[in-house]
């Protein structure tokens, strides 16, 4: 018992003396903007609260969304991989922490041989053996191999998770757009409902006139080529709408067949009864987005799994010291086989060290050292395509908030040309042509500006995705 004490108080000074080769890990160092430059020209009146924590898209206030959204973290599949890369990489840093303790094994066998027999001896000796052996073995970290390779996993694990983030806030946002984009497609089904009831009445009117002499034949034929083009574009509209639902049903994890989203309700003549507004947030300062940007923090624990990985490949340049023993019972007959007097062990250290390999360890080396560069640029490159990304979108919703104001003024104006010309059209004054001229520019810019609300939400979506939706890296 004594000489164990001895052994362990020797292993445990050791290890307590040992150290980890390689450069210790310092967060690389990136160009940080004091302040975003469009949000310094786009003031906010009136900003709401940060961003909610997780469930973002609630800022937009739409409970079909709500619903939609949360059957992402349940149901899709592109996320359930990535769920289960973050598992394997989890089971990868245990395998790792394993490393720190012994291995122990243990067999039992029986054997019977037989000797090649002497010259001198007129006969073959067999012999039968019966044995029970426990083994183990440890590897003491004394250079830090070990610790830099559950150091190495760890961080990759750890990337593995904010990859896992970044997924499902990029699915989050997909979804997002595509339901977006599918409410723009059905208020312009209702804006064309409503343009095909006024070109109807149109086409009446040029009948009627027809009939009783005061206009020509072809006033009739352009009112009804204007009514058939409304009808076919509005018909039209159905592709799209048909592939953003198969998108959103794929998304959510289930099939196209089995899966649909309720069309907006049509009533001609009214407003499109789909409410929703452009939400406001402050954007915050360039810096938060290392925290709030799960795809940042991947790449900088990747940069730290690299620089980990450098200590690996460093201490292979040292000896590795194992201690090893076994213990247990060997007889060549059963009767009395685990007794005292069959009972066998063995205990001592190991020392095994490469003394020529060529430049294999130098090249490996390099390599670590090459791929922690790589992994640093990449980290950085990740950091300045985050701030372009918050720019753009900032800058998109700037202008396009302006241009918004202007296109309702354009329709505003377009909708009283239609109402003047159709008059002078009823007095006998201007041509149908006039009329058909105006009712498309209408058509055209109520068109436009629905487009333009779809964009505008399309760049809120993208601007929440920038700035890492409701993610934080505090929160692991």
């Amino acid at each position: 018992m004594k000489g164990l004490k001895s052994v362990c108080a020797a292993i445990g000074a050791t290890l307590l003396a040992g150290c980890a080769v390689g450069p210790d890990y310092k967060r690389p160092e990136v160009q940080t903007p004091t302040a975003f430059k469009e949000s310094a020209v786009w003031k906010i009146a009136e900003p709401r609260d940060e961003l909610a924590r997780g469930k973002w898209w609630k800022i937009f206030g739409d409970s079909v969304l709500d619903a939609l959204l949360e059957q992402v973290n349940v149901s899709n599949q592109s996320l359930k991989v990535s769920e289960a890369r973050y598992r394997q990489a989890q089971a990868l840093t245990q395998s790792a922490r394993a490393s720190y303790l012994p291995t122990v094994s243990a067999n039992a066998n029986s054997t019977r041989s037989r000797a090649a027999p002497a010259r001198s001896a007129g006969g073959n000796d067999i012999a039968t053996n019966h044995s029970l052996t426990v083994s183990a073995g440890w590897e003491l970290d004394v250079w830090g191999r070990i610790r830099r390779t559950v150091e190495s996993n760890d961080a990759s694990a750890q990337a593995s998770a904010a990859d896992l983030e970044a997924v499902r806030l990029s699915l989050q946002s997909a979804l997002a757009n595509n339901y977006f984009q599918l409410r723009v497609n059905d208020a312009q089904k209702q804006l064309f409902a409503d343009t095909i009831t006024a070109y109807e009445k149109s086409l009446e009117l040029t009948k009627n006139r027809y009939a009783v002499g005061v206009a020509g034949k072809v006033d009739v034929v352009q009112a009804e080529t204007q009514l058939l083009s409304a009808q076919a574009q509005s018909i039209d509209l159905g592709v799209q709408r048909a592939q953003l639902e198969h998108a959103i049903a794929v998304l959510i994890g289930k099939p196209p067949t089995d899966f649909s989203v309720a069309n907006i309700e049509s009533n001609a003549g009214a407003a499109v009864d789909w409410k929703v507004v452009i939400p406001a947030f402050p954007v915050g300062l360039p810096s938060t987005l290392l925290e709030r940007r799960p795809d940042i923090a991947a790449a900088e624990r990747r940069a730290a799994s690299a620089n980990a990985q450098i200590g690996v490949a460093k201490a292979a340049y040292f000896p590795t010291l194992s201690l090893t023993g076994s213990a247990g019972f060997s007889s060549p007959a059963l009767a009395n086989w685990i007794s005292a007097p069959n009972r066998f062990w063995s205990l001592g250290p190991q020392l095994a060290e490469t003394l020529f390999d060529f430049g294999k360890r130098g090249a490996l080396s390099d390599q670590a050292v090459a791929v922690y560069d790589q992994a640093v640029a990449t980290y950085r490159l990740t950091v300045l395509e985050a701030f372009q990304d918050v720019e753009d979108n900032v800058a998109a919703l700037r202008i396009l908030e302006q241009e918004a104001k202007v296109q309702a003024e354009a329709v505003r104006a377009a909708r009283e040309s239609v109402t003047l010309t159709i008059n002078q059209y009823k007095a006998g004054t201007v041509s149908y042509l006039s009329v058909v001229t105006v009712q498309t520019a209408l058509l055209s810019n109520e068109r436009t500006s629905v487009g333009l609300l779809g964009r505008r939400l399309s760049a809120t979506v993208g601007l929440v995705r920038a700035l890492g939706g409701g993610w934080n890296a505090s929160d692991w």
